[in-house]
């Protein structure tokens, strides 16, 4: 698991072996399995958490029993209902498990003190918030501008080799298409690059 989230760090700070004791000191194992719920509408959020193994989606469920989902986390990658986590309101989004996942989680009150005692790691959590909010601008732009097999090509650049690990139907969901449009899509794209 350490070797995991060392190699993520790294790629935007250096620590020297004492600040990364500490900082694997604040990180808890979590491990689930499959259709377990991290997070439910109305939970507490006291803690982030990334991605060392499987795949977790987040999502919220409309008036009509609809759900929306608006992320997926895989590998190196960090979830939580951030908005409750940063405001200390309780949660409006559902966080669960695609696949069996391996999680460190850190809380906020950890995450406050690695800051004070290992400054540079708030240079690394505002790359990643920073990354988040234009990854979610992208997003947001894209479906207003982009057709459906414009938002699907970003998708697999987004989240690579996602198909094979989640159901169609969660896909078409996160596109805002039909599980039957996406099927049609896919047709039409290996055909054109047949």
């Amino acid at each position: 698991m350490r070797a995991s989230i060392q190699k993520h760090i790294s790629e935007h700070i250096s620590l020297t072996s004492k600040e990364q004791s500490y900082f694997f000191s604040l990180l808890k194992p979590v491990e689930l399995q499959k259709k377990d719920i991290l997070i439910s509408p109305g939970d507490r959020v006291d803690d982030q958490y990334f991605v060392v193994k499987g795949c977790l989606k987040a999502f919220e469920i409309d008036a009509q029993g609809d759900e929306h989902i608006i992320q997926f986390a895989i590998e190196d990658w960090w979830i939580s209902d951030f908005k409750a986590y940063y405001n200390k309101i309780p949660a409006s989004l559902y966080i669960d498990c695609v696949e069996d996942v391996e999680l460190l989680k850190i809380s906020k009150e950890d995450l406050e003190n690695l800051f004070n005692k290992v400054p540079k790691f708030n240079r690394f959590f505002r790359i990643k918030l920073t990354n988040a909010f234009l990854s979610m601008q992208d997003r947001i732009l894209s479906a207003l501008d982009k057709n459906s097999a414009e938002r699907y090509l970003d998708f697999l650049a987004t989240y690579p080799n996602i198909e094979q690990r989640v159901p169609n139907y969660q896909i078409a969901n996160y596109l805002g298409i039909k599980p039957e449009s996406l099927s049609r899509l896919r047709r039409k794209l290996t055909k054109e690059i047949s």
